[in-house]
C-alpha cells in the first residue's frame, strides 16, 4: 500500500479552526487526521503542501514511524509547533489507515487496552456573564450533562500579578463552582501560564480550601526553574506540557520533578505514537498523563488510543459539549462522554469518519484567542460579538 495524496479541510469558528488531513492510498482506504492551531493555520496548510511532494506521496502510511522520522529531520532544521502539528496530522491518519486495513481500533495496535473507560473532564464551559451567580449555573449544568471534573481559569486578565481586589473576586467565582459541582467532582485550577512563581504561590494557597484537582502551567512555560520554585511551594499537584512540542523536550521537566502531570497536546506532539512513547516515559517518572484536546471530534478519538492503553493516563480534556457543540457534526463516530467517561470503541482504526460535506458549513475563519483580552472566557473575539 502506498500513499497516493492527502487533502485538508478546515473547519472554523472565531476563535478556533481545526485542521483535517485526509490521507488518500492506492487500495482506497483514507484516513483522517486533526489538529487545531492557533493562528497558524495557513502555515501549517502551506507547510503539509510542501511535505506532500517532500516525503508523503509515495510512503508506506504502515510505516508511521519511518515517516514521522523523515518529515521531522528530512528538512534541515529545528522541528517546532508547525512542524510538529502536520507530523501528528499525517501520522494520526496513517495509524486510521492500518486499523482500518486490518479490521482492528487502533489501540489494539499500540500493545491492547488497559481499560475500558477513560475520564473525561469539560472545558469551554464558563463562556457566560463572568459572575459567581453564572458560574455557580453553568457548573451545574456541566453535572447535570453526566461530568465529575471540569476546569476553569477564574483569573481575567491577570498577567503576572493579581491585585487584592481580583483575588477576592477570582476565588468568588471557585467557590460557587465547587458548590455547584459538590465536593467529589474534580476542579481542574487552570492558570494558562500567567503569573509570576510568587503570584502563583500565593492565588494556590488562597484557592486550596476549594481543593483543585490540579495546578496548571501556573507560571509561563519557558523558565523551567520557575516552575520548579512553584512546585517546591505548593501542596496541589502541578500540570504543564501543552506548549512542549517535542517528546525530548520532556526530559528535562521530568528530571526536575517539578510536575504531577503531564499535558502533551497529541495534535502538535508529532501524533500518537509520540504521545504512548512519552507516557511510558511519564510512567517510569511516576507522572501521570492528561492530554490538552482542545481540537473536535478526530483528536479526541485520536487521543482516546493513547487513554486505552497507558496505565498512567488520567483524563481527557473535551470541549465539545460546550463551545462550538454544532461543529460535532461534521465527524461521523464522534466520542461521546456518557456518565463522565469515554468508553472504549472496537471500531477499525480511529472509528470516525470526517463527513466533508458537513465541513463545508463551518469554512475557514480569522479566528483569535486572546488570553490577556477583556472577556477572553467567552470565547467571542473583537468584532464577532453578536
Amino acid at each position: 500500500m502506498r500513499i497516493t495524496g492527502i487533502s485538508t479541510h478546515v473547519v472554523g469558528t472565531p476563535w478556533r479552526n481545526l485542521t483535517y488531513v485526509l490521507v488518500h492510498t492506492d487500495e482506497g482506504i483514507t484516513g483522517v487526521g486533526e489538529t487545531r492551531m492557533l493562528g497558524h493555520t495557513d502555515a501549517l496548510i502551506g507547510y503539509l503542501r510542501e511535505a506532500e511532494a517532500n516525503h508523503i506521496l509515495g510512503s508506506d502510511p504502515f510505516a508511521v514511524e519511518d515517516l514521522a522520522r523523515r518529515m521531522k529531520y528530512g528538512d534541515y532544521g529545528r522541528a517546532g509547533e508547525i512542524v510538529m502539528s502536520g507530523i501528528a496530522i499525517v501520522e494520526m491518519a496513517c495509524w486510521d489507515i492500518k486499523g482500518k486495513a486490518l479490521g482492528v481500533p487502533v489501540w489494539q495496535l499500540l500493545g491492547g487496552k488497559v481499560t475500558d473507560k477513560v475520564k473525561a473532564y469539560a472545558n469551554g464551559w464558563y463562556t457566560t456573564e463572568r459572575t459567581p451567580e453564572a458560574y455557580h449555573k453553568a457548573a451545574q449544568g456541566v453535572v447535570e450533562r453526566g461530568y465529575r471534573a471540569l476546569k476553569i481559569d477564574p483569573f481575567g486578565t491577570g498577567h503576572f500579578e493579581l491585585d487584592h481586589a481580583q483575588t477576592l473576586y477570582a476565588v468568588s467565582l471557585i467557590e460557587a463552582v465547587r458548590d455547584a459541582i459538590g465536593p467529589d467532582a474534580e476542579l481542574m485550577l487552570e492558570m494558562h501560564g500567567r503569573f509570576s512563581p510568587a503570584t502563583a504561590v500565593r492565588l494556590a494557597k488562597e484557592l486550596a480550601p476549594f481543593k483543585p484537582a490540579w495546578l496548571e502551567e501556573p507560571c509561563p512555560p519557558e523558565n523551567l526553574k520557575a516552575l520548579e520554585k512553584v512546585a517546591a511551594k505548593v501542596d496541589i499537584p502541578v500540570a504543564t506540557g501543552e506548549r512542549i512540542h517535542d517528546r525530548i523536550e520532556f526530559r528535562e521537566l521530568f528530571e526536575s520533578q517539578a510536575v504531577d502531570i503531564i499535558q502533551p497536546d497529541v495534535g502538535h506532539i508529532g501524533g500518537i505514537w509520540e504521545t504512548r512513547k512519552l507516557a511510558a516515559t511519564a510512567e517510569a517518572h511516576y507522572v501521570l498523563v492528561a492530554p490538552h484536546n482542545v481540537g473536535g471530534s478526530v483528536l479526541t478519538a485520536a487521543s482516546l488510543q493513547v487513554g486505552f492503553t497507558s496505565p498512567n493516563f488520567k483524563i481527557l480534556e473535551h470541549f465539545n459539549d460546550f463551545a462550538d457543540s454544532e461543529i460535532k457534526k461534521v465527524v461521523k463516530g464522534a466520542p461521546e462522554v456518557i456518565d463522565g467517561y469515554f468508553h472504549l470503541s472496537d471500531a477499525p482504526g480511529l472509528g470516525v469518519e470526517l463527513d466533508v460535506d458537513a465541513a463545508a458549513e463551518f469554512p475557514q475563519q480569522q479566528a483569535r484567542f486572546d488570553l490577556w483580552a477583556e472577556g477572553w472566557e467567552q470565547r467571542k473575539p473583537k468584532g464577532t460579538e453578536k
